[in-house]
């Protein structure tokens, strides 16, 4: 491009080729989600591919759409987010000092740095980078919101406020706006800030987030007085607040990694959430305001693997309870992914596809792509469209995409062989792409804010910092920017009229401008007009009122959200007018009246009953029943639990629905519902000893007596499940015989062990010589355990020279199957205190430890602790070799499946890897092999545990309630133990993959792994 004309696209002559809404003789395409070669494929060495001039090598584009590389490496590096201000400079959050403590890789002591990326000729390239900001307390930010010359930089636990007061494009101030979020470095805590089309601040933090506290440190309150921690919410969340982070306001929690909110013109939310990785089950999400969405149970907090009543049968549903009363459902589900950064595109630029849907980058799937919505009842279909597919170069991991001022999408690419987790495998790349429709140039038009019009006119960008800096001036206009913002309300363009409606009801009239929308015809601004009646605390029950005459299932949802945390004479009778218009069908509309009735419902639900005199003879009211938490609800729910013209697969769900209602009236009911003893009658009784609370169940008579009456007509993991939960003292002959017959002896074993009753026999049994067998099957029983009660049987028996050589050789051996075990081996070893013949022994127990340094260190006693492998070659190298599939498979079942599935095969405790071929290359499949506490995905972290008996343990934390935590240890074991009985609990700083897998590998079977993984890919 000329520098003429360059000049001429900066002073803003050529309007009509601007990508926002107004500006209609933008560059328009048809529908399309076929695909073209970005360039002529060819053969590229490992080398090659890093080199800049090649990273969009193997890149297929949407139809009608190219990409062109606008900055690379050195210009920035590691970009974890980004901005695009009204200029079009790209403002690049970098993250050099990533986790430097499980890296290990090399950091500035200055700092991480913000940097800025300017194109100053208008070629479409980049020709400046400069320092906005850096200081040895910017450590891995990962979200940044440029919004006129404040900066907010969300960095868990803090978020930073950075002012550049006099226009030096230099930080000269720096506050915080909110802290004590989460972990620092923590990649589930704080995320990016959004500037809505309301005025306000929209952000997110994933799961370990936790808490928000203000800049004085202390817990922020939302807008029902709540303070923002475990408390009162859980999970990730996601929040609305004012400029200056007053009245936050908690939208949505219980998702896992929720990553990025996206708000469109209407104030309608979006995101994606991450799975715990493997379970193929990442979601994108319509923000329901007020809505749980199901990573933890809603009740127990205990995690998705927990059995439960009514279970998902698809571990990618399971994993977000939607089975379950109360959970919002998921938009779509993607698979598996890494998901990061989204948008909601409302420019013109890009193709009709794409105008006003979500963009997304999907680094695990190395993809920037859209999911085009349609409505559907009170919630959305979708589908997926790519835009930006990288074929050839696993390396490409876009992390954010933004709207420049053209309408054009600008793109990180975090650039490295792996993504999530904790792994950075390169420091020294990064790249920034702009996608627009061909030959289309660069530019951002000038912005003149000193009179209305330009303010109008900055409102209608595509660009979120251009409509900031409109939205502002505004502000500064007030009354005298009325007649332009109706010009645009009447422009016909819907979004655009929804922007000048935020506008001129908060800034010029909110009564007299939200009676307006609400009487318009187009129900999203309808929608728009009762959100913003409920920000500005307008008589909001007079408005439902008449939009509940509505036939639209989106106002109608609209309509009972903003019934939540009303609790006034009039709401019970609204909603129960909105309850009658349910259809049965729609899940999103069932949930909005739950939501609207929440923490109301004993009125709304008396209220129904008014409307509705038996509430369980249509499949709408049975809904309704199923999804209320009254004890009104109770004798409905019993009723429909044992209604046998209903399958009892679906009354699984009523069963379920008890789960949710608490109260002694609960209990009494399912008690009622004990009754005989045929077939289905014993399902119906174990269902209900289930949801009864365990001390009634002791406490009643009649309760124990059909417990003991069921638990005579179960077998195996049923009747060792109720077992476990009751402990009846009565039972414990039937566990000894099922550790003599072998039927899941360590289960049952375990079970013993947990009553003063079960241990007594246990001991009894050890000490009598005649059941030297048995002895020896409990022993294998209780040998993983790790509590102090197997521990001291075990060290006990060691020791004991009166017992038999066999009993204390296979103690010995036992002991070292759990932590607390080898530990105590180790020790023993050391100081001697294993006799000779005996060491042999207590090495083998310790062999299949996942610690490295125990099985070594325990090797050392045998004297042959010299290895004799040969050392792999160079990773370089390694990426080069092409190896055998199923070799790979023989390697993997040998070495890896004790702790990882594939394809349902193996054990379930690490990561399942059924599709890690679609998420890491070779080179990232080596290194996070080689270097595993360098990619430690988040929900497999290892914990040290102490027991207040003086024991530890250690492993992955399943799951953890207020009384139960569920423990994973190598081999898929789950430990079930009392949260009370923990002392302390201290994550660890390596991961539970042990380091050297492979050290013992010959370099065959190394790379014959590697290419078994790698041919791992979503089908």
């Amino acid at each position: 491009m000329s520098n003429k004309l360059s000049k001429k696209l900066r002073l803003g002559i050529p309007a009509m080729l601007i990508g926002g809404a107004l500006f209609t003789t933008a560059y328009q395409n048809s529908p399309s989600s076929r695909f073209i070669n970005h360039y002529v494929d060819s053969v590229l060495s490992e080398t090659q591919k890093r080199l800049p001039d090649n990273s969009l090598e193997g890149v297929k584009m949407a139809d009608g759409l190219e990409v062109k590389t606008f900055a690379t490496e050195p210009m920035l590096i590691n970009p974890t987010d980004i901005d695009v201000d009204a200029r079009g400079r790209v403002w690049v959050l970098e993250a050099y000092n990533y986790r430097p403590n499980i890296t290990l890789n090399p950091t500035r002591k200055e700092g991480d740095r913000i940097v800025i990326l300017e194109d100053k000729d208008g070629d479409g390239k980049a020709d400046e980078s400069k320092i906005f900001y850096q200081d040895a307390s910017l450590n891995s930010p990962l979200g940044i919101a440029v919004l006129g010359n404040v900066v907010l930089v969300s960095q868990s636990p803090y978020v930073w406020k950075l002012t550049d007061t006099d226009g030096d494009d230099k930080a000269d101030k720096k506050e915080v706006l909110f802290q004590g979020i989460g972990g620092e470095q923590h990649d589930h805590g704080m995320h990016t800030f959004v500037f809505g089309p309301d005025g306000k601040l929209y952000f997110n933090f994933g799961n370990e987030g936790r808490q928000l506290k203000d800049a004085a440190g202390n817990l922020v309150k939302d807008q029902f007085g709540k303070e923002i921690s475990p408390k009162n919410y859980q999970e990730g969340m996601v929040f609305r607040c004012n400029l200056d982070g007053s009245e936050v306001e908690c939208l949505g929690q219980n998702f896992r990694n929720n990553y990025e909110v996206a708000v469109d013109s209407y104030g309608t939310m979006w995101q994606s959430d991450n799975d715990d990785d493997g379970n193929k089950g990442v979601r994108i999400n319509y923000v329901m305001e007020y809505g749980d969405y199901g990573y933890k149970d809603a009740i127990t907090h205990a995690s998705w693997p927990s059995n439960r009543t009514n279970i998902e049968e698809e571990i990618p549903k399971r994993h977000w309870h939607l089975n379950d009363p109360g959970t919002v459902p998921n938009l779509l589900q993607t698979g598996s992914g890494s998901p990061t950064g989204m948008i909601v595109y409302e420019g013109n630029l890009l193709p009709s596809t794409f105008q006003g849907q979500m963009i997304h980058c999907e680094p695990g799937h190395n993809v920037v792509r859209s999911y085009p919505v349609q409505k559907a009842g009170a919630g959305y279909t979708a589908e997926i469209v790519n835009i930006m597919k990288q074929e050839k170069d696993q390396w490409f991991r876009p992390a954010d995409v933004c709207v420049a001022p053209d309408g054009s999408l600008i793109v990180a690419d975090w650039y490295d062989p792996g993504v999530g987790g904790h792994q950075a495998g390169d420091q020294t790349r990064g790249r920034i792409y702009r996608i627009a429709p061909k030959n289309t140039p660069y530019y951002a038009p000038v912005l003149d804010f000193s009179k209305v019009q330009g303010a109008v006119f900055a409102l209608q960008s595509p660009n979120i910092a251009s409509r900031y800096l409109g939205w502002e001036a505004l502000t500064k206009f007030g009354k005298s920017a009325e007649p332009e913002l109706l010009k645009l309300w009447n422009s016909g363009n819907q979004r655009m009229k929804a922007r000048a409606f935020w506008a001129l009801c908060k800034l010029i009239d909110g009564k007299k401008y939200v009676e307006i929308a609400l009487t318009d015809a187009n129900p999203d601004i309808k929608i728009a007009g009762l959100r913003a009646a409920r920000q500005l605390k307008l008589n909001v029950l007079d408005y439902v009122k008449q939009l509940a005459k509505s036939n639209d299932p989106q106002i109608l949802r609209e309509c009972a959200i903003a019934l939540h945390g009303n609790t006034s004479m009039e709401v019970a009778s609204i909603w129960a007018d909105l309850a009658t218009k349910y259809d049965g069908k729609d899940r999103w509309y069932l949930e909005a009246l739950g939501i609207g009735a929440s923490d109301n419902w004993d009125a709304c639900f008396s209220a129904y009953l008014k409307k509705v005199s038996d509430p369980t003879s249509t499949p709408a009211s049975r809904d309704i029943v199923w999804r209320a938490r009254t004890n009104e609800s109770v004798r409905f729910l019993a009723s429909l639990a044992t209604d046998s013209h209903i399958s009892l697969k679906e009354r699984l769900r009523y069963f379920r629905a008890f789960d949710f209602i608490k109260g002694k009236e609960k209990s009494e009911t399912l008690l009622s519902l004990l009754r005989g003893n045929s077939p289905e009658q014993n399902e119906i009784n174990k269902l209900s000893l289930n949801h009864l609370d365990v001390d009634f169940v002791k406490t009643s008579p009649l309760a124990k007596q059909s417990l003991s009456t069921l638990l005579a007509s179960l077998n195996g993991k049923e009747y060792l499940e109720l077992q476990t939960k009751y402990l009846l003292p009565e039972e414990n002959p039937r566990l000894m015989s099922m550790v003599s017959k072998g039927e899941m002896p360590r289960q049952a074993a375990e079970a013993l062990i947990k009553s003063p009753e079960g241990l007594m026999i246990v001991k009894q049994t050890i000490n009598d010589p005649k059941k030297e067998n048995l002895a020896i099957q409990l022993l294998n029983g209780i040998k993983s355990n790790g509590g102090q009660t197997s521990i001291d049987i075990l060290k006990t028996l060691m020791s004991d020279k009166t017992r038999s050589a066999t009993i204390r050789r296979e103690a010995t051996r036992a002991m070292g199957d759990s932590d607390t075990g080898q530990n105590l081996i180790l020790a023993y070893l050391k100081e001697n205190k294993i006799q000779k013949d005996f060491i042999p022994f207590a090495v083998e127990g310790v062999s299949k430890a996942w610690r490295r340094n125990v099985r070594i260190e325990a090797s050392k006693y045998l004297g042959n602790s010299t290895s004799t492998n040969k050392k792999l070659p160079p990773l370089a190298e390694l990426v080069t070799l092409k190896g055998d599939v199923k070799k790979g498979a023989a390697v993997f079942a040998a070495n890896c499946s004790v702790c990882h599935q594939v394809n349902g095969e193996g054990m379930d405790f690490g990561p399942k890897l059924s599709e890690i071929g679609s998420k890491l290359g070779k080179d990232g499949q080596y290194l996070a092999i080689m270097f595993p506490d360098a990619g430690i995905g988040f929900g497999y972290e290892g914990w040290d545990l102490k027991m207040k008996d003086g024991s530890t343990m250690s492993g992955i934390i399943a799951s953890k309630t207020e009384t139960d935590i569920s423990l994973k240890i190598p081999g898929g074991i789950i430990q079930n133990i009392k949260t009370s009985a923990v002392k302390s609990m201290k994550m660890m700083n390596n991961s539970m993959m042990p380091t050297g897998l492979m050290d013992g590998m010959s370099k065959e079977e190394a790379v014959d792994l590697v290419e078994f993984l790698t041919s791992l890919k979503r089908k």
